[in-house]
């Protein structure tokens, strides 16, 4: 892995955190509930299964609309943006909205745990008096969140709920970083970035962040380097 020495918590204000894959596992959650999604989609047009390799793609770190139509344009399947309340397979929406009731679902049954290395830095940055911010592409935040008993920790929350309220553009593009940064009142270039997807480290890059650290859980050290992180680690618990 490539960890940097030049990593110094103390030379930054604020910290802003991913949340599926950086915070909580809840990326498993989200790939079982894209696989069968995907998997009966493309049974019932008799396309080839879904793959995994599909998720890091097309679906990892994307809003999740944009991730359902980059996996259909991949695919060669055309269909409408649909409405907000669709769900089903006959367009984006739906199928976006389908996927998320099954995520609910496991949410609700299996619940989410942090991971212990993130929770063992949330406590030292914590202990240093950090501001701390979630920017995640998911409109499922509040709720992982509050799952993983996490809410209080975080003096900020930017997710797919507010990025659609406020027209913010997802990831790649850096607005929901540069707007999580204002809200805790500190500039980018004082902050730092934990993602796992290269997409939000394309953003974190974009919106000129003083450090990005890029965490494999799955992406590729190589990938997530090449899309600009400064320092790559498989898990939080190495930058103790």
């Amino acid at each position: 892995m490539n960890t940097l020495p030049s990593w110094d918590p103390d030379a930054y204000e604020a910290f802003l955190f991913d949340l599926d894959g950086v915070i909580t596992p809840t990326v498993d959650l989200h790939m079982r509930a894209w696989a069968e999604t995907f998997d009966l989609l493309f049974a019932e047009r008799r396309l080839q299964p879904y793959r995994e390799s599909e998720y890091y793609a097309s679906l990892d770190g994307r809003p999740r609309f944009e991730g359902v139509a980059t996996l259909l344009a991949a695919r060669g399947i055309v269909l409408p943006p649909g409405a907000p309340g669709d769900v089903g397979f006959e367009s984006v929406a739906g199928i976006g909205n389908r996927k998320n009731l099954m995520f609910t679902e496991l949410l609700e049954r299996d619940g989410i745990a942090p991971y212990p290395g993130t929770l063992a830095l949330l406590d030292e940055l914590a202990r240093r008096g950090a501001a701390l911010a979630v920017v995640s592409s998911s409109r499922n935040a509040e709720a992982v969140l509050a799952a993983a008993g996490l809410r209080d920790r975080f003096a900020a929350v930017v997710d797919g709920v507010v990025a659609a309220r406020e027209g913010l553009p997802g990831k790649p593009a850096p607005d929901t970083f540069v707007r999580a940064a204002q809200l805790l009142g500190v500039a980018p270039a004082r902050a730092v970035v934990f993602e796992d997807a290269a997409s939000g480290v394309a953003a974190a890059r974009a919106g000129g962040f003083g450090w990005v650290i890029g965490v494999d859980r799955g992406a590729g050290a190589e990938a997530l380097a090449e899309a600009g992180a400064h320092t790559v680690v498989r898990d939080l618990e190495e930058l103790m």
